[in-house]
This record gives C-alpha cells, structure tokens and sequence, in this order.
C-alpha cells in the first residue's frame, strides 16, 4: 500500500508504503538506491543485516551507493516513510555524505518520540489513521526547521522532470551557479553528487517504463528510450545500483516496492 502525503509535505515526503508479511518464514531482502532517504517503523520484525546483525525495530536511513541485503524471519508489518532527498539534513541538521550507506537507530535521534506510531503498528491499527498521526507529527517538527535553499528543491524536481537526461552545464544554466557550487550542495543536502543523482533518476525511469511494457517492447528498445546510449550501458548501471540484470529484476515475483524486492534462495 503506497499512500501520498497532504500537500504541504509533498515537498518534504515522497510517499508512505505500508507493507504486511502473514509467512512465518525467512525472507532475504533487497533495498537499492532510489535516491531518497527514508524511516522505517516497525513493532515486532526480526531483521538482519548481511552481517547477521539485528537491525533496530525503527531506523532511518541515508543514501545508497550501493544495495543492502537483508533477512527477515516470521510475520511483520512495517511503515516505510519515504522523504525527499534533502529532507533528512533539513531535520536534523546533519551533512547527508555523512550519512551515506547508513542506518541510524531512531531512538538515537529521537528519543522515544516514534513508540506511539510503533505501538499502533503492534496493535494492528488501520495504517491510514496511522499516517494521519504521522503527518500531524512531521507538520509540527517540520514547522521549527529552516527551509531548504528553494533553488535546489527546483533544480532537484527540474531534473526529475526531464528524468535524468540534463548535463551538468544544463544544471548551471538553470540555477545560475557554478557547477562545483551545485556539487557542494548536492553533497551537503543530497548526499550524492549531481551526476549520481541523474544516473539513478534515469535507472528508476527505465524500471516505470519497464513496469508498463508491453510484450512487443524488448529491452533494447526501452533502454533507448529511457536515454541509455546501448544496452550493455543500461546494464552496467543496472547491475551496479541492483546486483542483478534487467531480466533477472524483471522475473523477481515479490517486489515489495520498486527499490525494495524479495530475492529468491539460490
């Protein structure tokens, strides 16, 4: 379930997804870059890293340079809230760089402010009455921070709308600033570099175009469309962000979300 906040966080959060798991089973996992950061709140899941390490119940997390794997065993429910990429240094202040690849217990950052939502989820409350208490909640932190620079909100929804395709002199045309100012930025509010950030625009344009095709449209052809000069292009970056190729993604039967898929036991 894929749920849009209300308007006037639109520009902090891209959209909540509740996921519920009913198999008492292992599942292996894998999160990969969509460029956002993001929460997630659970109650009672059993997760691990690859290193076999137990995750925290409610984490957040910075961006992907490259995927995580993880494992999960028995029944959960969880809360995935999906900020804006500058949303997270804009809450708490921190450099996104340095929190790239990273997962960050909530209660280190917050106390114990998100129990309340974890014990709604433990209780199997409705989660849309859930994600209403969330944005009540992310509208009065939200209402004590400074905004972003309006300049890189822009320049970050212009390059989503031309879906990845603009050159770095483009960028400099559109904002006025220097190509080494806008990477500074990038860095501090990101977390990636501009060019990183169109390279996995791009990558999740070719997964929308891939999600709707049609049985007459091949690989090929939509890696054209989707900007890439060949097709070994498309998978070189494919398999960099994901670990697997377009065909072995496309064949993945449980994508929990477009970046966040279940992996088959080899």
């Amino acid at each position: 379930m894929q749920i849009s906040p209300p308007k006037h966080l639109a520009q902090y959060i891209k959209h909540y997804i509740f996921l519920e798991n009913k198999e008492n089973r292992v599942k292996n996992l894998r999160l990969f870059a969509d460029g956002n950061t993001g929460l997630i709140i659970s109650a009672e899941m059993n997760m691990q890293d690859e290193s076999n390490r137990n995750l925290p119940l409610t984490f957040f997390y910075g961006q992907l340079s490259s995927y995580k794997n993880m494992s999960t065993k028995g029944e959960f429910s969880l809360l995935a809230v999906v900020f804006q990429p500058y949303f997270f240094n804009l809450l708490f202040n921190v450099a996104a760089k340095d929190i790239k690849n990273q997962i960050i217990s909530a209660s280190d950052i917050l106390k114990n402010q998100l129990l309340p939502f974890q014990e709604n989820l433990y209780n199997q409350e409705d989660p849309q009455s859930i994600i209403a208490a969330l944005n009540l909640y992310f509208t009065k932190l939200i209402s004590t921070r400074n905004n972003p620079d309006s300049w890189l909100i822009n320049l970050q929804q212009h390059m989503l709308k031309n879906k990845g395709s603009l050159s770095l002199k483009e960028l400099e045309q559109f904002t006025g600033y220097s190509e080494r100012h806008i990477e500074r930025k990038f860095e501090e509010h990101i977390g990636m570099s501009p060019k990183k950030y169109s390279t996995i625009i791009r990558l999740h344009h070719f997964l929308s175009l891939m999600k709707n095709k049609t049985h007459q449209q091949s690989i090929t052809k939509l890696s054209y469309e989707a900007g890439y000069s060949d097709q070994s292009h498309l998978i070189r970056e494919f398999k960099n962000t994901i670990g697997l190729t377009p065909r072995q993604y496309d064949t993945t039967r449980n994508k929990l979300a477009v970046n966040f898929i279940e992996l088959p036991f080899s």
